[in-house]
């Protein structure tokens, strides 16, 4: 739909896109985020998918609240619902040691240093890694983490301290 054209050179044209036409522009965008996201909090390609496609689902059926906001935020704080979900249903973590090369998208040069990481995430505890991706993969402040996992400030600061100390042993283990 647009208004009605007239003679005026500053004339404003509103378009309006459907549902669909909407949501489909955002699974366009925001989809390598979320997947990239899944991918560090899971450790495994096909369960990152998983956590997309069920993110996506219940991303339009609630559209209406998503789109009132932040899309992006409102997506990412469904998909990490869900993979705390899975956490709490399962009560352990399998992660793959191995992963595919190229399962991050990015240059060739860094998919080595992508996929080194990921190992190292995977060793951390769920609690750590959660933190550490949010804060240091996603850039979210301290604060924004404690608010999209629902923990207090000081819980955030701690796990992402030793999260971070692991990962430099890690790190300084795999260089020996």
């Amino acid at each position: 739909m647009s208004a009605p054209v007239s003679d005026d050179p500053l004339v404003r044209v509103d378009v309006t896109r459907t549902k669909d036409e909407e949501f489909t522009a955002f699974v366009q965008d925001a989809g390598p985020y979320l997947y990239k996201t899944a991918l560090f909090l899971s450790g495994d390609p096909h369960r990152a998918e998983e956590l997309v496609q069920a993110t996506f689902e219940r991303s339009y059926r609630s559209w209406h609240k998503a789109r009132a906001g932040e899309p992006r935020a409102y997506a990412r704080r469904i998909l990490l619902n869900l993979r705390i979900d899975g956490w709490r249903r399962t009560r352990h973590e399998v992660t793959s040691d191995a992963v595919p090369a190229g399962s991050v998208a990015g240059p060739a040069d860094g998919v080595a240093v992508r996929d080194e990481v990921m190992r190292a995430l995977s060793q951390l505890p769920v609690a750590q890694r959660r933190v550490v991706v949010l804060r240091h993969l996603l850039d979210l402040t301290a604060e924004q983490t404690a608010q999209e996992l629902g923990i207090p400030l000081g819980t955030v600061k701690s796990a992402n301290a030793r999260g971070i100390a692991r990962l430099r042993d890690i790190f300084e283990e795999g260089a020996r």
